[in-house]
């Protein structure tokens, strides 16, 4: 791997990671289709420029979970913020153990090109139908345990390279009625955990060169500014736009894995 590469996955990374496109998908498919030989442990290390990203742009907000959660279970004083940070713990616990699993077991079976299409192409449309169906009632600040359990549920199902944690999350939280810009405020904050023990877990792994510290780099610094952009583009904007990008993307790796085989 060379750094011209590292610098375009971690391009990648930064846009797909954060907006609901598929990180895994866009991984796994721009190598196939240039046989870049990439390294194992590169996936998560780009990972770990996102949550990098993530814990700085809402830096703030973590001290508040972080104290608030803190102050719930000691000292027992509810604020909205130790509600969440407790809601967060809750709803990362049944999705990181569910997906860690079928991971584990199914990861080589779903890595097909035509699987990662057909999960691309599937939850565009699914994501394009919940958001224009679903109401906007609740905020970030006022969603339940219900609401937030089943969105940390959810992400289970990205272990599905196409399907995406942040798209799969987005949706569920849509169809419950969360507000869009909620929706991926909440999106953002429930998959810091499970990045965060997965860099933890592949830290032995990693390659400390010049290649390496692009891709993190890059990918911290492109997460930014779609974080920073995508919050305020939800405040009037829908998911339509990803829902069409999804599909086209999808039916282009099909016409490629036709040509290529």
């Amino acid at each position: 791997m060379n750094i011209i590469q590292a610098l375009i996955l971690g391009i990648v990374q930064g846009l797909t990671e954060l907006l609901p496109i598929s990180s895994s998908a866009h991984l796994a498919i721009i190598p196939w289709m240039f046989n870049w030989e990439i390294p194992e442990y590169f996936d998560v290390a780009l990972h770990a420029g996102t949550l990098l990203a993530i814990g700085i742009f809402f830096f703030k907000d973590w001290i508040s979970l972080i104290t608030g959660g803190y102050k719930l279970a000691i000292k027992k004083e509810k604020t909205p913020e130790g509600k969440m940070f407790w809601y967060i713990v809750l709803a990362t616990i049944p999705g990181a153990v569910i997906g860690f699993v079928l991971d584990k077991f199914l990861e080589d079976a779903l890595s097909a090109p035509l699987i990662i299409a057909t999960a691309l192409i599937v939850m565009g449309i699914i994501l394009y139908i919940v958001d224009s169906k679903s109401k906007s009632t609740t905020n970030y600040e006022n969603m339940t345990l219900k609401q937030t359990f089943l969105i940390g549920l959810s992400q289970a199902l990205a272990f599905i390279p196409g399907v995406s944690r942040s798209g799969v999350t987005m949706t569920t939280a849509r169809a419950m009625g969360v507000k869009r810009e909620s929706a991926a405020k909440y999106s953002f904050m429930l998959s810091a955990p499970i990045v965060l023990a997965a860099t933890i877990l592949k830290l032995k792994d990693f390659v400390f060169n010049i290649p390496f510290f692009v891709g993190i780099i890059s990918s911290f610094i492109v997460g930014i500014i779609v974080i920073k952009y995508l919050l305020k583009y939800l405040q009037k904007g829908n998911f339509k736009i990803f829902a069409i990008y999804r599909f086209v993307i999808g039916i282009i790796i099909i016409i490629v894995s036709f040509i290529k085989f």
